[in-house]
């Protein structure tokens, strides 16, 4: 088998695994990167082969995983206003145009971010020192302007109620050991505890509770207009920069920061929950391809997925800047005919099961999986993480603030 088809064999597999990362609700692709990245010695075939493996499951999740995220967590009709964008639209019976605007959200992003990305990339570089420099006051300026974008003054105390315990989380929490079953030798981390106690398991517990059941997704036209779509995914393309170049800053952050506080989970309308949904899709795209980019001329990994490709490569890219690009755009384009293949397919069967034994299966799923790649003091992180996740919809603030887990610890440490 010649190279090219090799790498390509092996992208395509890497598509199969970021469908089952994406599909599987708790399953991060994270996770998958490092398992591959523990095996690799064992499989035949370059490492540029394993890298496309790992690019192609990072890009393809990036697309797929907003379809669990649509259905699980999705709460009772009465309290919609406080829900998450996604969560709303499908209460409307929107999640088919959600899918939709998703896919656009991706597309747009993925192509705008290509065009940029290199570019971008030689100019951090070219101000690297001034950029470590200032790093603390972009971050400090970047949660103080998550709090002002909040629409009351109730909900911005709440916001730094949120900041000040999950940036204590964070100083307690990053650097406690971390050993799991599940983890290669020296990958073990408390991020995945963390994050699925703090952004999953709160979603899940509070629809546990929920009454009512999902209507019928019958919607499928976009009802976004095109020039609306399109600024929308630029706008998710430039905070996918602020992620790949600023460690602590995320793709729901960037959204918010993008649509100058328009959707995330406090009271909005129809048009900015749906320019949102476009906006953190395109954020999540913009991220992978500025992530590589990031890495090939930086040297500086910026996700799970790029720390993985860095320790195949030796602490760069396994392969040329180009190649992993091309490889990019090809996964990219098998990860948006998936998602509107099987979207549709998977909100139809997910929303006719018993809401509550599989919110309460994947609510056992991310308790697995925090102690399997993290032990046991990780089961315990993701406890206390799930604690501290349910107090922003209490105190009227967006979920966003608990990025103050590493924006904290990064800006004040």
């Amino acid at each position: 088998m010649g190279d090219g088809l090799l790498i390509l064999s092996y992208a395509v597999a890497g598509v199969a695994l970021g469908t089952v990362t994406g599909l599987v609700p708790g399953l991060h692709v994270n996770s998958v990167a490092f398992l591959l990245v523990g095996i690799a010695p064992t499989l035949s075939g370059p490492a540029v082969a394993v890298g496309a493996a790992v690019i192609s499951a990072g890009i393809v999740h990036t697309f797929l995983s907003v379809i669990p995220g649509l259905v699980l967590g999705v709460p009772e009709a009465a309290t919609a206003a406080g829900a998450l964008p996604g969560h709303r639209l499908v209460l409307q019976g929107y999640g088919r145009e959600a899918i939709r605007l998703s896919a656009l959200g991706s597309g747009i992003s993925l192509t705008a971010a290509l065009i940029g990305a290199v570019p971008l990339s030689w100019i951090i570089a070219s101000q690297q020192e001034l950029l470590r420099e200032i790093l603390p006051f972009l971050l400090l300026g970047i949660a103080g302007a998550l709090v002002i974008m909040e629409p009351t003054w109730r909900s911005r105390g709440g916001g730094i109620i949120c900041f000040c315990i999950a940036s204590g989380l964070g100083f307690l929490a990053l650097d406690l050991p971390a050993a799991g079953i599940l983890a290669p030798d020296g990958s073990a981390s408390m991020l995945g505890p963390i994050f699925a106690g703090l952004f999953g398991a709160p979603v899940l517990l509070d629809a546990l509770t929920a009454d009512g059941e999902i209507p019928p997704q019958t919607h499928e036209q976009l009802s976004l207009s095109p020039l609306s779509t399109v600024r929308a995914a630029l706008a998710g393309t430039g905070g996918g920069a602020l992620v790949g170049y600023l460690p602590g800053v995320s793709s729901g952050v960037a959204a918010v920061l993008a649509l100058g506080g328009a959707g995330g989970s406090g009271v909005a309308g129809q048009g900015a929950d749906r320019t949102y949904v476009v906006a953190t899709s395109g954020a999540d795209t913009a991220t992978a391809v500025f992530a590589v980019a990031s890495l090939a001329v930086l040297g500086s990994p910026r996700s799970g997925v790029t720390v993985a490709l860095s320790e195949l490569g030796g602490g760069s890219l396994p392969a040329g800047l180009v190649s992993m690009l091309i490889i990019t755009v090809v996964a990219a384009a098998l990860g948006i005919a998936i998602l509107v293949t099987i979207g549709d397919l998977y909100l139809d069967i997910v929303r006719r099961l018993p809401r509550r034994p599989l919110v309460l299966l994947v609510l056992g799923l991310l308790i697995i999986l925090s102690v399997g790649f993290a032990g046991l003091l990780g089961g315990g992180v993701f406890l206390f993480s799930t604690v501290i996740g349910l107090v922003p919809p209490r105190v009227r603030a967006r979920r966003v603030h608990l990025m103050a887990v590493l924006l904290g610890p990064v800006a004040l440490g």
